[in-house]
């Protein structure tokens, strides 16, 4: 049962908590595995990468002062959602020293990748105008089924809300699951789009003011 909850801003002392909340969420996620070549003989090679990614993300969204969303239950960090603005500094290229931290931990081919990942997503996005983009979403595992991501995404549509010239939200995923969930909130599917074997659907749910 959800307790005493409040969705905030995350502070530089959630960091560490949320970067381990999204490490476990995006563990066995797809399209990770298939941009880190995981293998099985590999594990702890791609769990290296995959921390690396996840340490680099934060600090970028937090450096270029992106909404970094907790969902605190009893003053606890149980759920974070990462997003970024559409005409926010921080682009497809990252900063250069984002691309170097990363190239160093995670290979050149991987941050290329990731890079044209991005980059495909927002030229699907470019007719939305002034938008959202959920990068990362995560429930604390032990917490899971009771609502969490419900009252989180909530908070989101406050965040949207917020400003009139943000048409939505958008989000890519690549489980069936995860469609079904933000279906039942009001995503609607704009397009399907491919990276390497793993395919996935962009996701976009409309402002109300945009309705």
């Amino acid at each position: 049962m959800l307790g005493d909850y409040k969705v905030r801003y995350l502070t530089p002392e959630d960091l560490n908590v949320a970067a381990s909340l999204i490490y476990q969420a995006y563990h066995d996620d797809p399209l990770m595995r298939e941009i880190f070549s995981a293998e099985s003989s590999k594990t702890q090679e791609y769990e290296k990468k995959l921390r690396a990614l996840i340490r680099e993300e934060l600090h970028s969204f937090w450096q270029a002062k992106q909404p970094l969303v907790g969902l605190y239950v009893d003053d606890a960090l149980r759920a974070i959602a990462c997003v970024f603005q559409s005409d926010a500094s921080m682009q497809a290229d990252r900063y250069w020293h984002w691309r170097l931290k990363l190239m160093l931990s995670a290979g050149y081919l991987t941050t290329q990748q990731l890079i044209e990942k991005e980059k495909t997503i927002r030229n699907a996005l470019k007719t939305m105008g002034r938008y959202l983009f959920l990068a990362f979403i995560a429930v604390d595992p032990h917490y899971q089924r009771q609502g969490y991501g419900h009252y989180l995404l909530k908070g989101l549509d406050n965040l949207v809300e917020e400003d009139n010239e943000t048409q939505g939200l958008a989000v890519f995923v690549t489980q069936s699951q995860h469609q079904t969930f933000f279906a039942n909130h009001g995503f609607e599917t704009m397009q399907t789009l491919q990276f390497s074997k793993v395919s996935g659907e962009l996701l976009f749910k409309k402002s109300p003011h945009c309705v």
